[in-house]
């Protein structure tokens, strides 16, 4: 199974390598086939630099960039279009979805055969 994760990005340059960092940990983990597709939308900081230099370092990695804000929906669209993976997984750069429930994710998705699982924060805690 290969893994599309679509993140929308806005002013995150300091969120992504830690973000990356724990998408890495858990994709090792998982040892699956993965695309990461980062959509930056006209972010003011130097977080298309960030995800360029990340596209360098891992070929699995694309970047697109538009040229103005479209907002969150807009950004998870173009992500989910240019997605090639089995399996969509959207998340966001702010790292208020924890890449650590991946696992979790995949593993409800294949236990109950579901088509669209989904998880809520209630009160701090993710519940799947």
């Amino acid at each position: 199974m290969k893994l599309s994760i679509i993140i929308p990005v806005y002013n995150e340059e300091k969120n992504l390598p830690l973000l990356f960092g724990a998408f890495y940990e858990v994709l090792e983990k998982l040892k699956c086939e993965y695309e990461i597709i980062a959509v930056n939308d006209h972010s003011r900081d130097k977080s298309l630099d960030v995800l360029r230099e990340l596209a360098v370092q891992d070929k699995n990695v694309k970047v697109i960039s538009f040229r103005t804000n479209g907002g969150q929906t807009a950004a998870l669209s173009a992500g989910i279009a240019a997605a090639s993976g089995d399996l969509i997984i959207p998340m966001d750069s702010d790292m208020e979805n924890d890449p650590h429930d991946i696992p979790k994710l995949i593993a409800k998705l294949s236990r109950d055969m579901m088509w669209f699982p989904a998880g809520a924060r209630i009160v701090g805690m993710v519940v799947l």
